[in-house]
């Protein structure tokens, strides 16, 4: 077993001792046990339990840079990439959506996933062609994470088959943070089309 497959086997195992028990109910150790996997390698490649949250985040990263759209308006390549890091959230989704409640109660737990995040919010944007470099783009990753955070609340309470929801207040999210862009250095306050990079704060009422 190579070690994407054996991150794909552990992660399943892991947050879905989180949907059984909660975040403070889970371990790698007991993740690594009940999946028949070694310990050993589980301590090398998940040395914390957040380092469970890393690799989830770092497997939704890669599969929407996989399939990052090559054409398009920014607005709609950020639609389709976001979407594409939900697919693997969806994966393992009760153990997410445990996880997501048990964040508000443990703040240093909120701070590590929150920075983990940002950084995958700023490969989203360079995945869709817009710069997340310097001061500009650290507001840009801030405004499509507080985006990423109105998304997922929504997801949360989605129980369709489609996710309706969940696309319709991505697509709110994004309309809104392109328009607080056109206010920023750099934006484009006379343009009505929407494409501009996220940025600024989040959404109104967004949180984990």
């Amino acid at each position: 077993m190579d070690d994407q497959e054996f991150d794909a086997a552990l992660l399943a195992s892991f947050f879905a001792l989180v949907a059984e028990g909660g975040w403070r109910g889970a371990t790698i150790a007991e993740a690594a046990r009940r999946a028949s996997l070694p310990l050993a390698q589980a301590r090398r490649r998940f040395p914390c339990r957040p380092a469970a949250i890393a690799r989830l985040a770092a497997r939704a990263d890669a599969q929407a840079l996989a399939a990052a759209p090559a054409e398009g308006g920014a607005r709609d390549r950020l639609f389709d990439l976001l979407m594409q890091r939900l697919d693997v959230f969806q994966a393992h989704r009760a153990g997410v959506v445990a996880l997501l409640k048990h964040l508000p109660f443990d703040p240093p737990l909120a701070v590590a996933t929150s920075l983990v995040s940002l950084s995958s919010m700023g490969w989203m944007l360079e995945a869709a062609g817009i710069s997340a470099h310097g001061p500009l783009g650290y507001l840009r990753r801030k405004g499509l994470l507080g985006v990423w955070l109105w998304t997922l609340r929504a997801w949360t309470r989605d129980e369709s088959e489609d996710l309706s929801a969940t696309m319709a207040a991505l697509d709110q999210g994004l309309s809104r943070a392109a328009t607080l862009a056109r206010w920023l250095p750099g934006g484009r306050a006379s343009d009505d089309s929407a494409d501009d990079a996220p940025a600024g704060d989040a959404p109104a009422g967004a949180a984990e």
